[in-house]
């Protein structure tokens, strides 16, 4: 009898310690499957989701900003979600400012498409983007090319260390305004996958995340190959915060959640267009 060999996904996703520790059950074929096998491609999320408007991977990491832009092509998995619970991205500046200030400002961003950036609009609609990669957004702001930075991953916990100021914490300002967790970004699946395909996608992907809870120590030493010359602790405490329970499934609260944030975006003209979020499991 012949067998069939594993249909290869390419599955996309940010080097980032938090992605990095929930793929590392799949990455290192600790979860595996008889019908689908995956190859792993990283890039930083606002590539991804460039790529996710054509379609390019079958799994793919993107910002909950870019669904509305890449619904027809592709559905939010349930597994997979980093979700800030009162906490998320940051503007900060080299100085003590208030929130008002912020209006007209130059501010660096990671990517019109990121939540970070959506989020940012909703709450200060008028100042000026200047697209920065995510990782030259201190920088930027430190050489007063801009007057204020919103920073993602990592730099929340090391912003201060470095002299900066916070002006203001979206997730904490999203979750006191509509008391929900702000979602920040998702995996997502080819619509034009095989039912099948998708559903043992989403119990790979689950699998792959609950084995980096049980397996705590060994997952993360794993995922800080990807952190930099980030200290271990620094790591730990980031990949805590946005990988949890919320990201082994979305649940009703982050659909609502994800439903206001895109909601409020349409509303607003940030978006294209209204979509349902919905997820498979």
């Amino acid at each position: 009898m012949t067998s069939v060999a594993p249909l290869e996904i390419v599955s996309a996703h940010s080097p980032d310690s938090d992605d990095a520790f929930m793929f590392y059950g799949l990455a290192t074929k600790k979860v595996r499957s008889p019908i689908v096998s995956f190859r792993h491609v990283l890039e930083d999320i606002e590539t991804l989701n460039r790529k996710a408007l054509d379609g390019l991977y079958e799994l793919s990491a993107i910002s909950y900003h870019a669904y509305p832009y890449v619904a027809g092509r592709y559905v939010l998995m349930a597994s997979g979600s980093s979700v800030g619970d009162g906490y998320g991205p940051m503007i900060i500046s080299t100085r003590p400012m208030e929130p008002e200030e912020l209006k007209g400002k130059r501010i660096a961003v990671p990517g019109m498409l990121t939540t970070a950036y959506l989020a940012c609009k909703l709450f200060q609609p008028d100042f000026e983007a200047v697209v920065t990669p995510f990782d030259k957004i201190t920088d930027a702001v430190r050489e007063r090319s801009v007057e204020a930075g919103l920073i993602i991953h990592e730099a929340q916990l090391t912003f201060d260390r470095e002299g900066f100021h916070r002006i203001v914490d979206l997730g904490r300002w999203f979750k006191t305004s509509f008391d929900l967790p702000l979602p920040l970004g998702a995996n997502v699946l080819l619509r034009s996958l095989d039912p099948e395909i998708q559903s043992e996608c989403c119990r790979l992907m689950r699998e792959s995340i609950q084995y980096a809870l049980d397996n705590h120590d060994e997952a993360l030493e794993y995922a800080l190959q990807f952190a930099g010359d980030m200290e271990p602790r620094l790591a730990e405490k980031f990949v805590g915060m946005y990988v949890n329970h919320y990201t082994l499934d979305a649940g009703d609260i982050v659909q609502r959640a994800a439903q206001k944030l895109l909601d409020l975006g349409f509303e607003a003209g940030l978006v294209p267009r209204r979509v349902e979020v919905e997820f498979v499991r």
